[in-house]
């Protein structure tokens, strides 16, 4: 292996956070992410540094490949995976919600999206649609031709809208929302539950076979509100910032129970994700920088 120089891991460094958000918007899971950003600076102090006229490039094209060898692994592994999976949640800064569409595309409502396409489509449309990377670029990170990059980024494209939140929500709107649902939560305000969630309300929790959890979506108002009403005495609610967007911390007995992120559409809710698994809440003692 060639040894690193300064100024080579000075640009790993300096691109670091963005890398980090390409590899967890493709793969959902931080942890799976460290490792690809593991594996991509493996590849970079191997390289002959003077041959790379752009490290960002060049770095964002092997975390790329990385990812989607990663991303293969983990289908197959979701194929087993004991009730709903959700994607890890983050703990991120506050800065991260001013830059609207950054924490629309790592918002746990667009990453349940994003598991819908392949992982060449996921790819194509993360690098174009987030990052604004030229189909040259990403071509050369998928193994495609330009052209074919282009008809792959147009139905990823078409694919998501037609299943991604109708319109982004605003942080104020949002946090009136929140509030008006953890009133609702904690006096178990059943009425009042009601108003704030959509008939069509999908409620996913995700203890992957390790914690209790529903083993399969609860859908429908009555039936989501009176999952809720259960939480009333039994949990505590703390507002928290979760991939960009307010959410909230569940608490029993003061450890962590949960953390619950929203959907919301035209002022009401209608996705409630719920991550139980202990394995995917170890990274809420600190932030973790997210950019583009």
């Amino acid at each position: 292996m060639r040894m690193d120089t300064p100024d080579a891991t000075e640009a790993f460094v300096a691109h670091r956070n963005l890398l980090f958000t390409v590899a967890y918007e493709m793969l959902g899971s931080a942890a799976d992410a460290e490792d690809v950003l593991q594996e991509t600076w493996l590849r970079w102090a191997d390289v002959d540094h003077a041959t790379v006229r752009e490290p960002r490039a060049y770095l964002v094209r092997t975390t790329t490949r990385q990812a989607l060898t990663r991303l293969r692994t983990l289908r197959r592994r979701k194929e087993t995976y004991v009730g709903p999976w959700l994607p890890e949640p983050l703990l991120t800064a506050p800065d991260v919600a001013e830059d609207v569409e950054l924490a629309d595309s790592v918002s746990m409502a667009m990453l349940l999206v994003l598991e819908t396409l392949t992982p060449t489509e996921r790819a194509v449309f993360v690098l174009r649609e987030v990052f604004d990377l030229g189909y040259d670029e990403i071509a050369e990170a998928v193994g495609k031709t330009p052209a074919t990059v282009r008809q792959i980024a147009h139905r990823a494209r078409t694919h998501v809208a037609a299943r991604r939140p109708r319109e982004i929500v605003s942080q104020a709107e949002t946090r009136s929302v929140l509030d008006a649902f953890r009133g609702a939560v904690d006096t178990g305000d059943l009425q009042g539950l009601l108003d704030l969630i959509a008939p069509d309300v999908v409620l996913l929790t995700d203890g992957g076979g390790v914690v209790q959890a529903a083993p399969a979506p609860i859908v429908g108002a009555a039936q989501v509100a009176r999952v809720l009403g259960n939480i009333t005495g039994a949990l505590s609610m703390r507002p928290t910032r979760v991939n960009g967007y307010p959410a909230f911390t569940l608490f029993q007995d003061g450890a962590v129970h949960s953390v619950m992120a929203v959907r919301i559409d035209d002022g009401r809710i209608t996705g409630l994700y719920a991550v139980r698994n202990p394995e995917k809440l170890s990274r809420l003692d600190r932030e973790t920088a997210v950019s583009r």
